[in-house]
């Protein structure tokens, strides 16, 4: 029995080391353990905190976002969090991926006209980071956000009318 608890320690050290979405693959060899036996760890652990986040005992969830898997805050105390934790986001992006995020699917030259050309530069930086996702579309792109936009800033859920009305709030609250 002593085996499957470090076991599950392990790979709950693993997903809180990574800090960001982790594919059960890339936790089976920062572990060296087989597949079955790390889905079989996230689980217990998911569960293991659903029980404890229910109960308020700790911020700490473990989501499937996808493939992936990831230690993160739960929604209602994310915002204590990023206080101290470093941006990977740059200030200058953070407008643009709302609109996009607010208006998606949209097409690049819709936000051009909100933002001016940085767009461009904009849209391939959120890109980079895995934030947004392009495809062309005749002579410009249609810009939605990804799931790891989701997960990142701290939402628990991927219907775009809720996240429309979180965004809506966050601007209101903001003026």
């Amino acid at each position: 029995m002593k085996a499957e608890a470090d076991k599950i320690r392990i790979v709950e050290a693993a997903l809180f080391s990574a800090g960001r979405p982790v594919s059960v693959e890339e936790i089976c060899d920062a572990v060296n353990t087989g597949k079955k036996e790390v889905i079989k760890a996230i689980t217990s652990l998911i569960g293991e905190y659903e029980a404890r986040g229910g109960s308020r005992e700790t911020a700490i969830e473990v989501s499937k976002a996808g493939d992936k898997y990831a230690m993160q805050l739960r929604a209602e105390y994310a915002e204590y969090g990023r206080k101290l934790s470093g941006m990977e986001v740059p200030k200058k992006l953070l407008k643009t991926a709302a609109l996009i995020a607010y208006y998606q699917p949209v097409v690049q030259s819709e936000i051009k006209n909100m933002v001016g050309n940085r767009i461009y530069e904009h849209a391939r930086e959120l890109e980079e980071l895995g934030f947004i996702k392009s495809k062309k579309y005749g002579r410009t792109k249609i810009l939605e956000v990804t799931t790891y936009f989701y997960e990142y800033f701290g939402f628990d859920t991927t219907d775009r009318d809720k996240i429309k009305e979180y965004l809506k709030d966050k601007i209101k609250s903001q003026s």
